[in-house]
């Protein structure tokens, strides 16, 4: 089989590619995504993802190595291994990071990655149903709504954090992304908007785009120093090659796109011969570089019946099937968390360093169910943490997971971030209206002493988990370090790009979904631009 171009993956930026590339009839683009179709009806449910993530059918299910920094446990790494990628699993929340993050992005020599250059990205994705603005853009495939949901404790929650003294703000995405207020999401008419319903959908009856899932890519084949063509298993195990005429585009995200590198023999020397791969492009940096934000989750029990109890009962839930089904209204509608607040931990900083996530909810993890009591959550999370980890080959057998080494609080800065941002969620919680709704703080335990610093480290290096936004294991850049340049282009490798989050050379200061189908935006103006028909 001959393409034009390739994307491997269909994720948020990999949709984005095959939509993009494909609008000229002249271009063949081949998609290969290693999971299957985008079938299972709770990926568009929006709280759905309580069913998806940990599901082996859609979800990769990957898990760490145990960490040191914290105390040895290993976290559960969710990723999407179907059409959308981890659009089609997340939790729906559009935020798009700080203006500074991407001006630091060409500082460190990435040009035309500054905020001026990749806000009018942002707009051209976007579909806001609050129309177009300075910030916005109202005509474009990715629908973002306001939620459909309200409810007593989170509306709490925000006042409360008012009256500790951080002010309201109707729009992070907009001017300023710092204050309180309430989140956006990837959503249409009560449904799920991921990658794949606003990017594929529309474009799956073209025929120079061919759509092939169950197709696990093994290896990039090589032509000297120029990649021409993508090995990939289909469901049954026969080996199938794909030729492409013009480029290859890696959209597998953190994970996917350093292994597939290094298993071509893309990466560092050392660890390649290790495990027997052939060195064509010694690149240090492949794998290295990674990033995630790490959450302390809050827990705190009410007098008031939240939703935890909505969900407790046969009846509770019949009526919140009954309030989707009619209007598309209710619980089922919500994204991950209802309220959120980027805030500073000390007030000489530049730009928030700490973002929440609170959830009229609580749960012992995402995926296994409420707890049986009336409670909420407080999730917060440092913005830009300085650990950084690692992506290593396990094998060279592509089916053999790689190992995940996140280095979490590794550094003085981040264990001094995360405690002060547990106090901070802790004193936002003794403000009206919400300490008269709270019965007690269950998690962490009361006896807990605020000003106690280790004992607040301690807690989180045992209660902290991912909040599933890792990045930069392909970082851009011209340093000795950089897997890819500002065009994406992998250094030192003829008709080979990278276009996901592993291309950040720092994580954003929120979450992730939004900045990937930017990049998937702008790797595709970049492909084009380089590729004249």
């Amino acid at each position: 089989m001959d393409a034009d171009f390739i994307v491997v993956g269909a994720g948020s930026a990999g949709c984005v590619l095959a939509n993009r590339l494909s609008a000229n009839p002249r271009n063949k683009v081949v998609l290969l995504e290693a999971g299957g179709r985008d079938w299972n009806p709770w990926i568009h449910i929006p709280v759905g993802y309580f069913k998806t993530i940990h599901n082996p059918a859609v979800d990769w299910c990957y898990k760490t190595e145990p960490d040191p920094g914290l105390n040895g446990r290993s976290l559960e790494w969710p990723r999407g291994k179907v059409l959308g990628g981890s659009s089609s699993l997340n939790g729906l929340l559009y935020v798009r990071g700080q203006p500074q993050d991407y001006d630091r992005w060409r500082q460190m020599g990435n040009a035309g990655w500054g905020w001026d250059d990749v806000l009018p990205l942002f707009k051209r994705a976007e579909k806001n149903e609050r129309g177009a603005d300075e910030f916005h853009g109202d005509q474009g495939p990715l629908s973002v709504s306001d939620m459909r949901v309200q409810r007593p404790i989170t509306d709490a929650w925000v006042a409360a954090a008012q009256a500790a003294g951080y002010h309201f703000n109707p729009d992070y995405n907009g001017a300023d992304q710092e204050g309180v207020g309430f989140f956006q999401l990837t959503a249409r008419n009560g449904r799920r908007c991921s990658a794949a319903v606003a990017y594929l959908n529309p474009a799956r009856q073209r025929g120079n785009l061919e759509i092939i899932t169950h197709a696990q890519v093994e290896k990039i084949v090589l032509e000297g120093q120029r990649a021409v063509a993508v090995q990939y298993k289909d469901k049954s195990g026969a080996v199938h090659t794909v030729r492409a005429g013009k480029e290859i585009i890696l959209s597998g995200g953190t994970i996917n796109s350093p292994q597939l590198l290094m298993l071509s023999g893309i990466g560092e020397a050392e660890q390649l011969q290790e495990h027997g791969i052939d060195v064509k492009a010694d690149l240090k940096g492949v794998g290295k570089n990674m990033q995630d934000h790490l959450q302390a989750r809050l827990v705190y029990k009410t007098h008031e019946p939240t939703l935890n109890n909505e969900v407790s009962s046969l009846l509770g839930r019949a009526k919140i099937g009954l309030k989707y089904m009619l209007n598309r209204s209710g619980p089922m509608t919500m994204a991950a968390s209802l309220a959120t607040g980027f805030l500073k931990t000390r007030p000489e900083m530049e730009t928030p360093d700490i973002q929440f996530h609170v959830q009229p909810l609580s749960a012992e993890n995402p995926g296994k169910g409420a707890d049986k009591f009336s409670a909420f959550t407080m999730s917060v999370c440092q913005l830009r943490p300085e650990s950084k980890g690692e992506i290593r080959l396990a094998s060279s057998d592509g089916a053999v997971y790689p190992r995940i080494i996140p280095n979490y609080l590794s550094t003085e800065t981040d264990c001094r971030t995360v405690v002060e941002g547990v106090n901070i969620a802790r004193r936002i919680a003794r403000h009206a209206p919400l300490t008269s709704k709270i019965s007690t703080e269950f998690r962490p335990s009361p006896d807990l002493d605020i000003e106690d610093y280790d004992a607040t480290l301690d807690w989180a290096r045992n209660n902290t988990a991912s909040i599933y936004h890792p990045t930069g294991t392909c970082k851009m850049g011209d340093d000795p370090s950089a897997v890819v340049d500002a065009r994406l282009r992998v250094h030192g490798i003829a008709g080979l790009r990278v276009a996901d989050c592993s291309i950040m050379p720092e994580i954003v200061s929120g979450n992730t979904n939004a900045p990937a189908i930017m990049i998937g935006e702008k790797a595709s103006d970049l492909v084009l631009a380089d590729n004249p028909l």
